[in-house]
């Protein structure tokens, strides 16, 4: 029987899919730019829609450590870290979690993310196209991956 945390994980990678749909059709909606109130509430929910993402997706692969009883990554650069982690195989423990394209769409999230969390009143729309993108790859394309490797891994 499959572990049961598979169903927390299957909830954080749809909770992240839901949030990089969103913040997709928030950029595409445009209205981003300026001063005013209009700009500034849609701005704010695209930069939050976007860490939201992120978090939910960061704790899907959290979650996938501690099912496999995986130490997680440590220090100040935990999150890069993380996706490095779950973009190799772990010799002789288990493959990798996810494909080279899917951690290099996460990382361009969480570069992303220290824009929104950082750096928000220098945010430039136009610089955000590349997350946005690799959002939406993550939305199209991160359960199917998940949902691969669990069943590699735990296939009754």
């Amino acid at each position: 029987m499959k572990d049961a945390r598979w169903l927390d994980v299957a909830d954080d990678i749809r909770s992240a899919a839901h949030h990089f749909n969103m913040a997709g059709r928030l950029y595409d909606a445009g209205d981003l730019e300026g001063n005013g109130f209009d700009p500034y509430r849609n701005r704010m929910a695209f930069l939050q829609a976007m860490q939201s993402g992120c978090t939910s997706l960061e704790g899907a692969l959290e979650r996938i450590l501690d099912i496999l009883s995986e130490e997680k990554p440590s220090g100040s650069s935990y999150h890069a870290d993380l996706i490095r982690r779950v973009a190799r195989e772990f010799p002789g423990r288990r493959p990798a979690i996810i494909t080279a394209d899917l951690a290099e769409a996460i990382d361009e999230t969480r570069r992303f993310r220290h824009v929104a969390r950082k750096n928000y009143n220098n945010f430039r729309v136009l610089d955000a196209g590349n997350a946005v993108a690799a959002g939406r790859r993550l939305a199209d394309r991160l359960e199917n991956e998940i949902e691969t490797f669990r069943d590699r891994i735990d296939p009754a």
